[in-house]
């Protein structure tokens, strides 16, 4: 990098910090901070629905799976993950939206009182904000690795760097900031996206290799293959199941952007587009990876410095410094997303059971609670970033799609599927159960079954079974022990019924409260 560079990368975060003070203005209260008050527009929402979905992950992890395999890194990635919002846009979106605009609820658990108990809604949320945690401490690990690569810092005055001015922003300025800060990220992402593409392009043709052509040159040899190495087919049916509910609310985040449109109508297209840009973008964004084995020899064994590495060789200063900023954009975008998630969870979930105090909080206490949580997230974050190539969390991409993907489903299926009529049978029983079940075989397949089966337990069964076991558990207790009360089936018909004419919802539980609505 040069002072070109440095200057893009400065201005890039000086806009960030601005529009970050320029959203304070629209933050009154704690419905504005993590909701938008319902005010944002569907093309905004699907913008960034789209945006914090990514991070620098992208660019490490997955620049290395490409690299290594191929096409693969879209099929059984971003392809999964378009099909799933689209699926959810009918399933999920407005459902999400009413939990919003019906129950008047900030935080995407905060129904979880009424439709399950107390219990049910505290385990969820508490490993929640555990599991988002380290999901995004791998995201600043993932940048400050390409910052490094960049400017020879070190890994952890990146992560510094990085979080510090994440807090900034989404801070201040809350959802408003988060989705105006990626909007403005998804312009520089095109931009730089397209910059990349056609640098690749040009140099293949300087080495006499055209546009197609390139798939038959012999380091490119099996990366045409949709499902190669630990990619299968299960594999990406697994994965496909695991994005459909993490995608559309499951990890929280998401869930805010449907909750942020004025109207469930608004949030399925708001979905709907952001399915658009996940089947289309990241095609465009995949290509110089998948061409880099043609262009640089990756000097990690998993070959994620190549993209880093493509980067530095083939682009002019000034365009270096703006796909370095397009790195920065996504996991800016993720991160100060997943902060304003867990900050509303915090904030309207577990801190009224802890405290009495926080039960009287007013408007202004609140949303200074709401900030104070926002920055303590984003400061543990940051150090279980400092750990992610330790023993214990191993690479950023086993983090990502080990750890996150594996754990998603027990802490996702109660939430996610508790919205719809078919499974209203499932009460709290079903709940717990199936998320201690789900995380307990998340632990034996990777640890003491991996560790007794030759060869270690294949990546698609680390990430499936403790899915499978938490659907299936949630569907049969549902079955065997079934608690459907009146109160749990008023808040169910709320989020599945337009128009006005739907059953009255119970008021909220309180701290002292267990099943509610339990005859």
């Amino acid at each position: 990098m040069n002072s070109l560079d440095w200057a893009v990368l400065i201005g890039y975060f000086g806009v960030m910090v601005a529009i970050g003070v320029w959203s304070h203005k629209r933050v009154d209260n704690v419905s504005d901070f993590f909701t938008a008050g319902g005010k944002m527009p569907w093309w905004l929402s699907g913008i960034s629905h789209h945006m914090s979905g990514y991070s620098a992950v992208m660019f490490t992890g997955y620049a290395g799976i490409a690299y290594t395999y191929g096409v693969t890194s879209f099929i059984t990635w971003s392809f999964p993950i378009a099909l799933g919002i689209a699926i959810g846009s009918k399933l999920f979106a407005p459902r999400i939206n009413r939990l919003r605009s019906r129950l008047h609820v900030a935080s995407p658990l905060e129904y979880l009182k009424n439709r399950y108990n107390l219990r049910t809604q505290q385990a969820l949320a508490w490993s929640g904000m555990l599991l988002k945690i380290v999901d995004v401490g791998a995201k600043w690990a993932a940048i400050a690795t390409l910052l490094s690569v960049f400017t020879g810092i070190s890994l952890n005055q990146g992560i510094l760097i990085t979080g510090a001015i994440t807090a900034v922003y989404c801070t201040i300025g809350g959802l408003w900031a988060d989705a105006l800060t990626e909007l403005g990220q998804f312009v520089i992402q095109l931009l730089a996206g397209v910059a990349m593409f056609v640098a690749v392009v040009l140099k293949l043709n300087d080495k006499n290799i055209g546009f197609f052509g390139a798939w038959d040159e012999p380091a490119l040899h099996g990366h045409g293959k949709p499902l190669v190495g630990p990619y299968g087919t299960v594999f990406l049916l697994a994965f496909l199941f695991i994005k459909l509910f993490e995608y559309n609310g499951g990890m929280l985040n998401q869930a805010q952007r449907y909750m942020a449109t004025g109207s469930a109508h608004e949030a399925g297209r708001s979905a709907r587009l952001s399915a658009v840009l996940w089947l289309v973008w990241p095609v465009v964004l995949f290509f110089p990876m998948w061409m880099s084995p043609l262009l640089v020899h990756a000097q990690k064994p998993d070959g994620s410095d190549s993209y880093a590495l493509m980067t530095e060789q083939l682009l002019p200063h000034g365009l270096l410094g703006l796909v370095i900023v397009g790195f920065f954009s996504h996991t800016m975008a993720m991160c100060s997303s997943d902060a304003n998630a867990i900050a509303a969870v915090f904030t309207r979930d577990v801190a009224p059971v802890l405290s009495a105090k926080a039960r009287g909080w007013n408007e202004r206490s609140g949303l200074i609670a709401a900030r104070v949580t926002t920055v303590v997230f984003l400061g543990l974050s940051m150090a279980v970033a400092t750990q992610v190539n330790s023993p214990a969390f191993k690479d950023i991409i086993t983090v990502v799609i080990k750890w996150v993907a594996g754990l998603m489903g027990p802490i996702a299926i109660p939430m996610m599927l508790g919205l719809l009529r078919p499974f209203r049978r499932s009460g709290p029983t079903a709940a717990l159960t199936s998320w201690a079940a789900g995380l307990l075989a998340f632990w034996l397949v990777n640890y003491p079954i991996n560790w007794s089966v030759d060869g270690g337990v294949p990546l698609q069964y680390q990430v499936s079974i403790p899915l499978a076991v938490s659907l299936v558990l949630y569907i049969l207790i549902g079955h065997l022990k079934p608690e459907d009360t009146p109160a749990r089936m008023a808040v169910i018909e709320k989020v599945n019924t337009d128009g006005d004419a739907v059953a009255a919802v119970p008021v909220p539980a309180t701290a002292g409260d267990d099943v509610v609505g339990a005859p």
